[in-house]
């Protein structure tokens, strides 16, 4: 059944439209008429029911035309060229198109007519011989800027269209074939739903929508596009299209345009073909998408021209443009307003080729004018291994991932941050892996986390860093300059001993955490928390509010240490003799203390009761030193041991008694406190000063 509808029309019309014409037969009775005598004749045909024609093998050409009401059957196994336009439909009991009230609809064929032609399997029926002529249609209505076709014809063979001209193809049914030469140039129309389930292969040009009417291919499996396919959107429609996209030789792309509140849908892939023919187009291997081929023979490209676009539906994870720069082309334009690309996958995806803006191939001629939006479906996990090239604003929806960097070498991505509508908007997670090519970033918000882990350096520039989640590196560096912080991220850590994090001239104030065991290049203010285990090649101040938790290493700092707030040992290993807190390695002495522990105060951890002083280690580090038991007595001296004979008269009673271990207390107590009060006149310079 076909129709003119509002751009309101339920989308359950739809379906039920499609589902009908799938288990619909061919519109041919018992008693059909054969006119295969008046074709291989040349003469006109008048159909008054339902006809049929038997082509013989080889090429028929028709230069008749065929009027009246009826269904137009073709079988056999050669080619029937029709040169003339033929005008018929179906006898008006059949007819179920109708128009919908309004001056000006929004066609939407969402009701088609049973079958006007039918291609069986083998034949072949040949629109036009290579001019504009040849056509069977039926026009009766005449919509603003568009010709609606009321027949369907039902393609279960083949359907080849050698026509120069701009036509409407009606609705399309069946499961065959369906093909446009390459080079003519003709321009065809699919409006509405159709419920065609074999491959298009497109050589020239095709309209899957546009703003009058909107498009459904729901089974189409395939479709080999050997020139340009476009689909747009009337106001306020959603168009899907479910179906792969092959390319078999160089110079093919898909448009994108959707009218305001309009949204294009793209679930499949496009790829290149280099096997299966026209009627089962695919590729031997997925990585040759990534390979360029002779002559560029698999470059592809798609221009999104002022469109709402998402690739994926959230249900499958094979992203639609496979390929790198030299193999794709993505060019982001603005037509009536700027273009929007949702990347919407259940799995990790890589987009290996640049967006853009240029014309065609050309596509870092401009930078691409439309902003970028990673959904937050659960498992969207999108990798950018290419530098962008687009001007405007990145958004990682909560739950999303987005990598920058493949972390693969030739893999190095990027976005390009020079554009008036440029911000990095991550309220979900971002991933800076790049190997070799040092990124930069700069306008930076939201509530996600960001990871450096990548072995190329990562700067953050400017004021306008103001995401709130955590910050995590695992490996290289991320560096602030510009005036850049990271005083509004809930936590930094650093988990690997290679990571780094480069403050800059400005250091680095912690209001929340810090914590891991790589290294701080720079100045680190703690006026919240910081674990030991790091090492701060800079100076560190800690202020009142500030709090540092001990582990099982010290903070190794470089620079002057200042000390002040909390010391926090709970989670601290007990039971060892000497526990080094901070190892200052400066010139500098350690200045201030903690909150309420002075010079010697006790700290008891686990078991062990310890003594904090600021002087340990070299001279200049925080220690904790076990300490000893009060109750604990000195041992008893052993008697000596016999080693020669006694002096002659000396008696085996008597000894030297108790004397002389007196003397030898007094002897080591005389000597002792001299030594002891030279050595603290003065005191150690530095880890390498003498005893």
């Amino acid at each position: 059944m076909h129709s003119l509808t509002h751009t309101t029309a339920a989308a359950a019309g739809v379906l039920a439209a499609v589902a009908s014409l799938v288990s619909a037969p061919p519109a041919v009775a018992a008693g059909a008429r054969d006119v295969t005598a008046d074709v291989l004749a040349g003469r006109d045909v008048t159909l008054v029911g339902d006809t049929v024609v038997t082509v013989p093998p080889g090429t028929t050409t028709y230069d008749g035309v065929f009027r009246g009401e009826g269904t137009l059957t073709v079988r056999g196994s050669g080619t029937l060229v029709l040169t003339e336009d033929s005008d018929f439909t179906l006898p008006r009991s059949r007819q179920r198109v109708r128009t919908a009230g309004g001056n000006h609809p929004y066609v939407t064929v969402t009701h088609p007519d049973p079958p006007a032609v039918t291609v069986e399997r083998g034949a072949t029926l040949q629109y036009g011989n290579g001019g504009t002529t040849g056509l069977i249609g039926h026009f009766p209505y005449n919509t603003p800027a568009f010709r609606l076709n009321q027949d369907n014809i039902r393609v279960d063979g083949t359907l080849r269209l050698s026509l120069k001209s701009a036509y409407n193809l009606g609705t399309i049914s069946g499961s065959g074939l369906i093909t446009q030469p390459r080079f003519l140039w003709g321009t065809w129309d699919l409006s509405g739903a159709h419920s065609f389930s074999g491959v298009i292969d497109n050589g020239t040009q095709v309209n899957a929508g546009r703003p009058e009417y909107a498009t459904s291919l729901p089974r189409v499996r395939k479709i080999l596009n050997q020139g340009t396919w476009t689909v747009d959107t009337p106001l306020g429609r959603t168009v899907t299209m479910g179906m792969d996209f092959y390319q078999r030789e160089y110079g093919s792309d898909i448009n994108v345009q959707s009218r305001p509140g309009g949204t294009v849908v793209l679930t499949g892939q496009y790829s290149w073909s280099d096997r299966g023919g026209d009627t089962d187009p695919s590729l031997s291997d997925p990585a040759l998408n990534w390979t360029p081929a002779r002559k560029n023979v698999n470059k592809r490209g798609t221009n999104i021209k002022g469109a709402n676009i998402r690739w994926g539906d959230g249900t499958t994870d094979r992203i639609f443009m496979p390929g790198t720069a030299e193999t794709v082309y993505i060019n982001l334009l603005a037509a009536r307003s700027r273009s929007r690309l949702t990347f919407d996958y259940n799995g990790p995806v890589t987009l290996g080729a640049p967006i853009g803006g240029g014309r065609f191939h050309d596509t870092l001629s401009a930078p691409g004018a439309g902003d970028i939006v990673i959904a937050g479906t659960p498992g969207n996990d999108v990798t950018f291994a290419a530098v962008q090239y687009y001007d405007g604003s990145t958004t990682v929806e909560k739950g999303a991932v987005l990598r920058l960097g493949s972390g693969k070498r030739g893999g190095d991505g990027g976005l390009y941050t020079g554009g008036a509508h440029y911000r990095l908007v991550n309220d979900g997670s971002l991933v800076l892996r790049n190997t070799s090519r040092p990124l930069a970033l700069s306008r930076v918000g939201g509530s996600g986390s960001l990871t450096q882990s990548g072995a190329a350096t990562t700067t953050l520039t400017g004021g306008a860093v103001t995401y709130t989640g955590p910050t995590t590196v695992s490996r290289g560096t991320l560096a602030l300059r510009g005036g850049a912080t990271l005083a509004r991220s809930e936590s930094i850590r650093l988990t690997s001993a290679g990571a780094r994090l480069d403050t800059g001239r400005s250091g680095l104030r912690v209001a929340t955490t810090l914590t891991g065991k790589g290294t701080v290049k720079g100045a680190v203010t703690n006026d919240g928390t910081v674990t030991t285990g790091l090492t701060v090649n800079g100076a560190y101040a800690q202020g009142r509010k500030g709090s540092l938790v001990l582990r099982d290493r010290p903070l190794t700092v470089t620079g002057p240490v200042r000390l002040a707030g909390d010391l926090d040992a709970s989670a601290a290993p007990g039971n060892t003799p000497e526990i080094t807190v901070l190892d200052h390695r400066g010139e500098t002495r350690t200045s201030g203390t903690f909150t309420g522990l002075k010079e010697g105060a006790r700290v008891k951890l686990a078991d062990t009761s310890y003594r904090l002083t600021y002087r340990g280690g070299d001279g200049n580090d925080v220690v904790l030193t076990a300490a000893t038991s009060p109750s604990h007595s000195a041992p008893t001296p052993s008697a000596p041991t016999r080693a020669t004979p006694r002096s002659a008269g000396a008696s085996d009673d008597a000894g030297f008694g108790w004397w002389p271990y007196a003397l030898g207390s007094a002897l080591i107590i005389s000597l002792a406190v001299p030594m002891a009060a030279r050595r603290g006149r003065g005191r150690r310079r530095g880890r390498h000063a003498s005893t």
